[in-house]
């Protein structure tokens, strides 16, 4: 009777604590978050803007975006937030998109512009072969889990 007990009351212990763990360690681990006049200044001249929202089709209570999205030749910025979580990459697509399986069926189509390092607020520096014009939307994926957070259509 004991040691059913204990594997359970173990295996749930191992559990939570790994998930607390994934969960806290990208807040833990994350750089100072610029301000908005820093945000501004590195993305420099915005050419587009959009909005991150909350209520996208794949995005829940644990993944998610909001706030204004700035994009120019040189940057990307969200000046708003995004649900914390590890391994996040910032992609620029062709088309809009709100779910996992539209995200994998473009990928191959999408720009992979650097990481999201950052959760209220973010800049990210569009390398030079990347031509922000040539594309709709950016959007924030969970590159290990390959999960969903949220997506902004800019033009």
């Amino acid at each position: 009777m004991k040691r059913p007990l204990l594997l359970t009351t173990h295996v749930v212990a191992i559990a939570v604590g790994f998930a607390g763990g994934v969960y806290l360690t990208p807040i833990l681990i994350a750089p100072d978050a610029p301000t908005t006049e820093q945000l501004r200044q590195q993305v420099g001249e915005t050419m587009f803007t959009g909005q991150f929202r909350r209520d996208l089709t794949d995005s829940d209570a644990l993944h998610w975006g909001e706030g204004t999205l700035h994009v120019s030749a040189k940057a990307i910025a969200l000046e708003g937030r995004v649900a914390p979580g590890p391994d996040y990459r910032l992609y620029l697509s062709p088309e809009f998109i709100d779910t996992e399986a539209d995200f994998n069926r473009l990928k191959p189509r999408m720009a992979q512009v650097g990481h999201v390092r950052t959760f209220d607020n973010f800049v990210v520096d569009v390398p030079p072969h990347i031509n922000p014009e040539r594309y709709t939307t950016a959007i924030v994926w969970c590159e290990s889990f390959g999960q969903f957070i949220t997506a902004a259509k800019y033009r």
